[in-house]
């Protein structure tokens, strides 16, 4: 039950960092693409990945500010490697999946941070709670300009979005931070 927590939560923050930009609509390729969160059980790093996931993103690097990224994770995808944790994670306790099915990150606005580093601002919901969050973003663009890779990670704090209530409320078990970690790859 302890590490599905910790896993579920991982992946949960990892689901709402996904994060890009602009210009033309890009199409996902899920099969290179990943979200996956990583928190601390017991002081032990545990990932979780989310299986089911949606982006829509716009990003041109020479007109950033009018880029935009909607992001949907299926919470109840979150896989720590073990059913039961699987499980437990989408339970009431954790993402509570059957009354708060997704998670969602809305960009808001994107800043150049030098080179190809953005800052993307957003909305992050998780569990009916909504924070605006800034995240570093790397953007890598192929030669040809028809694919783009987008690259961050994204700490948070469980508890702002009561990712682990009752007896998990406890962050000295799982701990309270949480890192949303992504690798975003679309093409135009």
């Amino acid at each position: 039950m302890k590490k599905s927590f910790s896993r579920s939560m991982a992946a949960a923050f990892a689901a709402v960092s996904l994060v890009a930009s602009s210009a033309a609509l890009a199409d996902l390729d899920l099969s290179a693409s990943k979200v996956s969160a990583i928190s601390k059980q017991m002081n032990v790093p545990t990932e979780g990945v989310f299986k089911k996931f949606s982006a829509q993103i716009r990003f041109d690097p020479a007109q950033a500010a009018q880029g935009s990224a909607q992001v949907s994770i299926e919470v109840a995808s979150f896989d720590i490697g073990d059913r039961m944790y699987n499980d437990q994670v989408a339970g009431k306790d954790w993402f509570d999946a059957k009354t708060y099915p997704r998670a969602a990150f809305v960009s808001s606005a994107i800043e150049p941070a030098g080179g190809n580093k953005y800052n993307v601002t957003g909305k992050l919901t998780i569990k009916g709670k909504t924070q605006t969050l800034t995240v570093p973003v790397t953007v890598t663009v192929t030669q040809s300009g028809a694919t783009q890779t987008f690259d961050g990670v994204l700490p948070i704090r469980r508890s702002v979005f009561d990712v682990g209530t009752g007896e998990w409320k406890d962050t000295s078990i799982v701990s309270d931070d949480v890192q949303i970690k992504f690798h975003i790859v679309a093409t135009k």
